[in-house]
């Protein structure tokens, strides 16, 4: 059993420590046998009998739970098939047949939110060059993103038949989207052409 002491700090050996211009003169033996004493003057604490302690408490509350477990669930309850028919037919969804799958829905979302991105470097990129006619440009890119919208919001609510007025909605808003982009690309070859001309 260890037997705590206690010690004034005035007790303790002096903790010396040599200047540059000593340190630096000194051998390498030297200097490691500085290091060594250094090290001793304050030795790590061991205390093998709390890790043992500790060790045999871990033990014995793992072997108390695995007890309580087994008494808690007793010979009389499900068999694994059993409890995975119950957890499968309470999570299971039924989409229906026209549902989109995880994958495509990601290259839907995932197409909206470069396109969304798309818009915010053009428009910075406006910015920075001082072109407006490129600013323009994503203005442009808006009606397709709308568009973008109806097609993902049909899709949501398995293209419902209620909500086909969005597909017409997204085919307008694509050939508009369309004739946009490409009024702002005129637009931004016509500023080029004459800021070469001035």
């Amino acid at each position: 059993m260890a037997v705590p002491t206690i010690t004034s700090l005035s007790k303790l050996a002096p903790f010396h420590q040599p200047t540059r211009t000593q340190f630096s003169s000194q051998t390498a033996a030297s200097k490691f046998l500085l290091s060594a004493k250094q090290r001793s003057l304050f030795p790590a604490p061991t205390n093998s009998i709390s890790s043992q302690n500790l060790k045999n408490a871990a033990t014995i509350l793992g072997v108390t739970g695995v007890t309580l477990a087994t008494l808690m669930v007793g010979p009389d309850t499900a068999s694994a098939s059993e409890i995975a028919a119950i957890a499968g037919s309470s999570f299971q969804f039924n989409e229906p047949t026209n549902a989109l799958s995880l994958p495509t829905w990601a290259i839907h979302v995932s197409s909206v939110v470069e396109w969304v991105t798309a818009m915010a470097l053009v428009w910075q990129y406006g910015e920075k060059s001082g072109n407006a006619s490129w600013k323009g440009l994503s203005w442009g890119m808006v009606p397709l993103l709308g568009g973008a919208f109806c097609a993902c919001t049909w899709h949501f609510f398995y293209n419902s038949e209620s909500l086909e007025v969005l597909v017409a909605l997204q085919a307008a808003l694509t050939v508009l989207g369309n004739a946009t982009m490409c009024v702002a690309a005129f637009r931004i070859y016509r500023s080029q052409e004459q800021s070469k001309e001035s």
